[in-house]
């Protein structure tokens, strides 16, 4: 029988960072960081779990995902949950620049396949190596690889530099 206290109390920071992270809301990360250890205690239920940092990582990240999707299927402006994440040191333009870019990222998330957003955040988000991914998603190595480059290319196109001539008067 496991001591989910000691689980919660050792990853729970760990989990409730990819949550915030991602969602930027919360009360949502809230509901994500409860259906986290939840769906971990019904899998640890039915087979044995070894290293519950990666499968806590990966439920994590699956379920904020989700939860981006249905957010922007609801409020397609994207106004649900948003948050400055910016340092409270930085000027007004600059917050507003890492909140603008934020916002890209969660709507560019919620646009990837599962799989692919689930490795974008894990690699990303999680600083988690290729070799460690594979472990968890029972790929190879090469095949996260590919798809981390094949999918960050199309990712990185929701990132190109919108920036319009300036007005001439």
């Amino acid at each position: 029988m496991q001591d989910w206290q000691s689980i919660v109390d050792k990853h729970g920071p760990m989990v409730w960072k990819i949550a915030y992270r991602l969602l930027a809301d919360y009360q949502d990360a809230q509901d994500c960081f409860q259906e986290t250890f939840v769906a971990a205690l019904k899998l640890s239920a039915s087979q044995p779990v070894r290293n519950f940092h990666a499968v806590l990582a990966r439920i994590a990240s699956a379920r904020a995902i989700d939860r981006l999707r249905r957010r922007y299927r609801r409020e397609p402006d994207g106004s649900a949950g948003l948050e400055d994440l910016a340092s409270t040191h930085a000027g007004p333009d600059e917050r507003a620049s890492s909140a603008e870019l934020a916002e890209r990222l969660r709507r560019a998330l919620a646009q990837l396949p599962p799989q692919e957003a689930e490795i974008f955040c894990l690699r990303c988000l999680n600083d988690l190596s290729y070799r460690h991914i594979a472990a968890m998603t029972g790929m190879k190595s090469s095949t996260v690889g590919q798809r981390f480059t094949g999918q960050s290319s199309d990712f990185g196109r929701s990132f190109k530099d919108r920036r319009r001539s300036p007005k001439r008067r």
